[in-house]
């Protein structure tokens, strides 16, 4: 058994027991998105031998190199771009991604608006929330939440989901909080928080979607 076998068996495993004990405990166990940026190959095929499906990149170009040999191979991948997105690189991500986790701004909006056909693969979207308004941290700043989204609705965009990366200097339960708020007030279906070292916190707040990177594949070499 892989190194990495153990370890997906470890985190579903503490998945399901954060989400049974959760408020939450009636909805569907939240997904394991595997973050794979920067992994090496050999971590990704014992990835895949494991059973995992579901995986999450920040760069596009290096997503496109790694997964399109795979995506030949294995016709059940789910991709989650969890990077900042360059407007002039959303054609490719559309056609290239399950699901986008970081609209954030008007102009990526307006962009995104324009590829809109059912030939697309991206299925639906997230917005980010700079919750902690950080200027090192990409995401719309709450104050400007409505706007966004209804800016986003008006151009048909299907947003279903939230996702914020909360400070490491503060309590992350806070930014959970706020963001299922949000999400319950704007009747939104998902939500992409948690990562390796608050994953459970996150759970107890009702995620829908945790990225996991070195607690899956271990630290990056």
């Amino acid at each position: 058994m892989s190194e990495i076998l153990n370890k997906k068996n470890e985190l579903i495993g503490s998945i399901k027991n954060f989400h049974v004990s959760s408020s939450y405990s009636s909805n569907p166990l939240p997904k394991l998105i595997a973050v794979s940026k920067q992994q090496p190959d050999y971590k990704i095929i014992q990835a895949l031998e494991a059973g995992q499906r579901v995986f999450g990149e920040n760069k596009l170009q290096d997503a496109i190199k790694r997964w399109s040999n795979y995506l030949n191979s294995y016709n059940d991948l789910e991709l989650h771009y969890i990077g900042h997105l360059q407007s002039n690189k959303v054609k490719k991500a559309l056609n290239f991604f399950d699901v986008i986790h970081t609209i954030d701004r008007e102009n990526l909006a307006i962009e995104i608006s324009k590829y809109l056909t059912s030939q697309i693969k991206t299925k639906f979207f997230m917005i980010q929330i700079n919750t902690g308004n950080e200027e090192s941290k990409s995401g719309i700043n709450l104050k400007y939440f409505d706007d966004f989204f209804y800016f986003t609705k008006n151009l048909k965009i299907p947003v279903k989901g939230l996702m914020c990366i909360p400070p490491i200097n503060e309590s992350p339960s806070i930014h959970f909080s706020l963001l299922k708020e949000i999400a319950s007030k704007y009747k939104i279906k998902y939500l992409s928080m948690g990562m390796s070292m608050d994953f459970e916190e996150a759970i107890k707040f009702g995620s829908t979607h945790v990225r996991i990177g070195s607690s899956f594949f271990g630290k990056r070499i």
